[in-house]
């Protein structure tokens, strides 16, 4: 298993993002590894079928192929796959995955992909390795993001150390002066959701509705973590309608622990939730399996397979 905190400062770009997936793992008491799927092709007379669905991943699922191979290697291998969209994560001082915004925008153009959004964090943390984000030259962390072609850019996780009733309702101010700076720059800010949002409470109340109720950013919603801690995703959509225009689609293993599985292999019912995609005004979704028992490209490709063949996305 890859701990995110091991992770941190290997490499240019990708380590402030390093502790994420084993710290949200641990905060609710599993141990995250991919149920095995069935890889299936669709096809129609003698010629395969064309697939026009347009589906992100989240970069973040590929971090130890990243570092072995390159981003270059690795991107082109994702679109070969047939995902449009990336989403990017371990922004720092002015570089992604190690390369400048000009460096990375002509590898994205090459393999025709378009990096529509990106993961960063508040910059409290100590945990964090420094890294930039919220508070952190942010102006800096947005222009770059503007530069590569986001609309998006989004905190993707709190650490254990900003999670006092303090620190969240000082992050209700930092989001809402942090999405003046990324509105001017014409992008959207979002906030990217685990289980301790619904887990704990401020003054009574879930961080998840303290955010929503008194700022106005977008919110990618995780499927996943949401679903594991036992709220529906259609009662957000009905309760704050047009506010999660992203979602993180990763399915779970019909397991006692519940952990991470390939899309279409686990017990979430996508074909319900996306019913109601309308209605939650979702415009982009991306593929993240944060932690695999196969190769992650391998369960990338079963994840996409299984989607494309899908009635819903």
């Amino acid at each position: 298993m890859m701990n995110r905190r091991n992770f941190l400062g290997t490499s240019l770009g990708l380590g402030a993002f390093s502790a994420l997936a084993l710290n949200a793992c641990n905060s609710s008491t599993s141990n995250s590894n991919a149920e095995s799927g069935t890889d299936s092709t669709a096809s129609s007379g003698a010629a395969a079928e064309v697939k026009t669905k347009s589906i992100g991943l989240q970069l973040y699922t590929l971090r130890d192929d990243i570092q072995k191979q390159g981003i270059e290697t690795i991107l082109a291998q994702v679109a070969k796959l047939g995902y449009k969209e990336v989403e990017n994560f371990g922004y720092n001082e002015g570089k992604f995955f190690g390369k400048t915004p000009a460096e990375y925008t002509k590898i994205l153009k090459d393999t025709g992909l378009s990096a529509v959004s990106g993961h960063t964090l508040t910059g409290r943390s100590k945990q964090a390795g420094g890294a930039d984000g919220l508070t952190k030259n942010w102006q800096r962390v947005v222009d770059d993001a503007a530069a590569v072609g986001q609309e998006y850019i989004i905190i993707a996780y709190l650490f254990d150390d900003e999670r006092k009733p303090d620190d969240y309702k000082q992050l209700v101010n930092l989001l809402s002066k942090g999405q003046e700076t990324a509105r001017k720059a014409g992008l959207t800010l979002g906030y990217h959701n685990h289980d301790f949002e619904f887990t704990q409470r401020v003054d009574g109340q879930m961080p998840y509705e303290l955010i929503l109720e008194k700022t106005t950013v977008q919110m990618e919603m995780d499927l996943y973590w949401i679903t594991r801690t036992g709220q529906k995703p259609a009662d957000y959509f009905a309760k704050y309608p047009g506010r999660f225009p992203l979602w993180h689609v990763k399915d779970m293993a019909n397991t006692p622990e519940k952990e991470f599985a390939e899309v279409g292999t686990g017990t979430i019912d996508f074909a319900a939730i996306f019913e109601e995609a309308a209605k939650a005004g979702m415009k982009h979704y991306f593929v993240e399996q944060d932690i695999c028992k196969r190769p992650p490209l391998e369960s990338i490709k079963i994840s996409i397979d299984n989607i494309q063949n899908a009635k819903w996305g």
